[in-house]
């Protein structure tokens, strides 16, 4: 209902029913929740959460309750946490607006405080035109802003709060429209919109006295001299830090402090007082003030350049042990351009490949703006918006080579690119900049377990006073976690694998040659095996183990143990995979954490489990009497066991492509003799025996084609006829074997692409499939069931066949002659 969470114990279904699929409902959500983004030439269709779907419900009611006479043209807050998907949100609230009879066709103004917010904003509602009903308009300046205004209805404008000005040598902003049908969105309503006195604020309720107002935040404010609710009305929706990552719709962040690891003198040492104003580029100050401010003499510390070495010597450390664990890319926060640009050549000078000559090559980059009268070592880094705007689309393509940004101010709010796991902060931030900041690493993306916060100027005890204002205005959650949090899980996860391993000597994992350290793993195995759901164990828990690594390194005593979790891992990696109980998922498989340890990648390799247990790599379709006869040999009777169910199964699998009877006859034998294996009802010997007998018979079956004198495809249709017995008893095989054939024939000249999906031909291939059977006499009580037996066969074949469009002679006319 949008207000209670299901109860744990309420099927996922019943929630979905319940939820969605009550007819008003799901009719609301198809109409207003379903937007196709087309960005760079790729189409992306995005639905909305359920966070989403409630928020703008209530909101468009909130909306319409304040902009009637009696209301007080406040609608609310809505409080989404960074990352949920507060900027679609928006969209569908200002789609669902636009069509609200009570409105009246109303105006749409989104108001935001920063030029590069704006454009981010405003890119999202063009890519949401057909949402809208129209494409939005962003105003150019305030006379631009006043004509896109001064219309009787209609419209979705965007424009910063800075262009309400008053007419040149005026002191009031003149009137702007009175109606009361212009609903105003405040994008980031904590900011720049408290002053209403003289300020901002003022000028746009003097210019649209009418409106109505409503705040999207994800940090909202609550202050005696600031409270965003007192502004904008009371909360419409909240979806907090823990909602959103117990929900998956963002990860946790984590926090790691390098002071210690530059090695200055204390007089060297910046430090942050809990006084010290953060300077964002919408709040500049003059030079000359900048010169004698607090800011300037900090600027010049952090900014030395002893100082900058360090930081660039720590921070490639980190960064390339950070990514040999968990690919993604990477943002440093400067406390000015000056100091970017400088970094930028600190780094350069370290990791000369990571520059790049042109926007489209390297692998750093600085984003920033800036003019010609900066100094020359600055102009390479200060680009237009077009510009600026390939260099996000290259940083957030998650395959591009650009991994690591520097900047000041920009892309801190509003810039989405989900594969950056790691924020360098190494500027003076507090309160909800500082929360917004560190959010850029909370999106979800492929096996990110979470986003890390590494600070090196010490802004601990502002993260812990945001995280104050943040659960005093109602929000739960932790903004983020100390990393030692994260060390503290991997030590457990550690523990609980290491006692898998009780009693097993893998030394020459560590110290042996590459040879000696493959010739481990089948040892290994056995060891694990022979434990009760040893197999399930070892792949929840080194998956869990490799996720608490991800997020711990390079954490000192985590990389300590490094050498152990590649043992883990090869271990896992080496267990023949697939299985009639369940396979890897992709996001697990691609996951397979990348794990550089004592110099070799082991986590996402194949190990050739074949080749560790010192056999060769068979051809399961001529399985020969003497591997057989080695695998039975084999002192590691559990590895056996494992080697014979992954041969099976992958064969099983090849055979399901083509022959969907066999398949399933053979799927249910292995089936039938693991679950004994498992249950412990039948002794490792003796399951070996009976999956040899298995192999023998797959390997028989692939002879009984030329048997018959039949091919695959004709064997396949066989097989799905012999299913009834009493039909082979009254037909006999030579009349299941003509029939068989002429299925082939004709099943193959009237199968099309896609025909599986369309019921009239289905329909026909029915016809023509019982016809034929009806005509061989094929028992009568049996053939709807031979029918679709056949069919399920047709759809396998057709993949395989690649069909053609159909001859013009589409069937055997001695098809449709009744039989004597």
């Amino acid at each position: 209902d949008g207000v209670e969470i299901a109860p744990a114990n309420l099927s996922e279904l019943e929630v979905l029913i319940r939820g969605l699929l009550t007819p008003e409902r799901l009719l609301n959500y198809l109409r207003h929740f379903v937007v196709f983004e087309d960005e760079a030439g790729e189409v992306a269709k995005k639905v909305a959460g359920y966070h989403q779907f409630h928020a703008v419900n209530r909101a468009v009611d909130a909306a319409v309750a304040a902009s009637r006479p009696d209301g007080d043209k406040r609608a609310g807050v809505v409080w989404h946490t960074q990352g949920s998907g507060k900027s679609l949100t928006m969209a569908f609230f200002a789609g669902r607006l636009v069509l609200e009879p009570a409105l009246e066709n109303p105006t749409v103004v989104v108001v935001t405080d920063r030029n590069d917010l704006d454009d981010q904003l405003f890119g999202t509602f063009a890519r949401c035109a057909e949402l809208l009903r129209q494409d939005p308009v962003q105003a150019e300046d305030g006379t631009h802003l006043k004509r896109l205004l001064s219309v009787a209805a209609g419209g979705v404008v965007f424009t910063t709060i800075q262009k309400f000005l008053p007419d040149e040598g005026g002191a009031r902003i003149p009137l702007l429209t009175n109606r009361r049908n212009v609903v105003v969105i405040a994008d980031e309503a904590h900011r720049s919109q408290y002053d209403f006195i003289d300020g901002f604020a003022r000028n746009l309720r003097d210019a649209l006295p009418n409106a109505t107002f409503i705040g999207f935040t994800g940090t909202p404010i609550e202050l005696s001299d600031r409270s965003t609710p007192a502004v904008f009305g009371d909360y419409i929706d909240v979806y907090d830090i823990s909602r959103a990552v117990e929900d998956g719709a963002t990860v946790p962040i984590y926090y790691a402090s390098r002071l210690a690891r530059l090695d200055l003198p204390d007089a060297e040492k910046p430090r942050v007082d809990a006084e010290f104003e953060e300077v964002t580029e919408g709040e500049e100050i003059s030079l000359k003030e900048k010169i004698k401010s607090k800011w300037a003499a900090l600027e010049a510390l952090v900014g030395t350049e002893k100082r900058l070495s360090l930081v660039a010597a720590d921070l490639v450390e980190h960064f390339e042990r950070r990514t040999d664990a968990l690919e993604g890319k990477a943002m440093i926060v400067c406390m000015s351009r000056r100091i970017a640009v400088e970094l930028y050549e600190e780094l350069v000078r370290l990791r000369p490949s990571w520059h790049g000559a042109t926007d489209a090559e390297g692998a750093l980059k600085v984003v920033m703006t800036g003019s010609a009268s900066d100094p020359l070592p600055w102009q390479p880094h200060i680009r237009s918006k077009s510009r600026r705007e390939a260099l996000a689309r290259r940083f957030r393509d998650p395959d591009d080579q650009f991994r690591i940004v520097i900047v000041r101010d920009m892309w801190l709010t509003g810039f989405d690119a989900p594969s950056l796991h790691t924020m360098y902060l190494d500027k003076p931030m507090r309160g909800h900049g500082l929360m917004q900041a560190i959010a850029r690493v909370n999106r979800v993306f492929r096996d990110k377990p979470g986003g890390l916060v590494v600070d090196y100027l010490g802004v601990a005890d502002q993260l812990r006073r945001a995280l104050t204002d943040y659960t005093e205005a109602g929000g739960t959650g932790k903004t983020a976690i100390d990393q030692e949090q994260a060390v503290a899980v991997f030590r457990e996860r550690y523990e609980v694998v290491a006692a898998l391993f009780h009693g097993f000597d893998r030394s020459n994992f560590s110290t042996g040659t590459p040879t000696e350290r493959v010739s481990v793993l089948p040892a290994a195995l056995e060891h694990v095996l022979a434990h009760e759901d040893g197999r399930e164990r070892l792949l929840a828990s080194v998956g869990a183990l490799s996720k608490a690594f991800a997020l711990a390194v390079p954490h000192e005593d985590v990389l300590a143990l490094r050498d152990e979790v590649a043992f883990f891992q090869a271990v896992r990696a080496a267990l023949p995979k697939g299985g009639i109980e369940g396979r890897r998922g992709p996001a697990e498989i691609e996951h397979a954490v990348r794990q550089i340890v004592a110099g070799a990648i082991v986590s996402n390799e194949v190990i050739d489990v074949f080749a560790a247990a010192g056999l060769p790599r068979p051809d399961i379709s001529i399985l020969s009497e003497e591997f057989l006869a080695e695998v039975r040999e084999l002192p590691q009777k559990n590895l056996a066991v494992e080697l014979l169910r992954k041969l099976l199964t992958d064969e099983i699998k090849t055979r399901s492509r083509r022959n969907l009877v066999e398949s399933r006859a053979f799927s249910e034998m292995l089936e039938k003799s693991l679950r004994k294996y498992q249950n412990r009802a039948i002794e490792t010997a003796a399951i070996i025996e009976e999956l040899i007998e298995l192999a023998k018979e797959i390997r028989e079956a692939s002879e009984r084609g030329e048997k018959l004198g039949l091919s695959d495809d004709e064997l396949a249709f066989y097989d799905a006829l012999e299913t009834n017995d009493s039909a082979v008893a009254v037909l006999g095989d030579e009349t299941l074997r003509t029939i068989a054939r002429e299925l082939v024939g004709t099943v193959r000249r009237n199968t099309t692409i896609d025909w599986a999906e369309k019921e009239s031909v289905r329909a026909k291939l029915r016809l023509i499939v019982k016809r034929i059977l009806r005509r061989h006499g094929y028992p009568p009580d049996k053939q709807e069931k031979a029918t679709r037996t056949v069919l399920e066969q047709a759809e396998l074949l057709s993949a395989a066949w690649g069909v053609e469009p159909p001859t013009e002679q589409v069937e055997d006319p001695e098809a449709y002659r009744a039989p004597p």
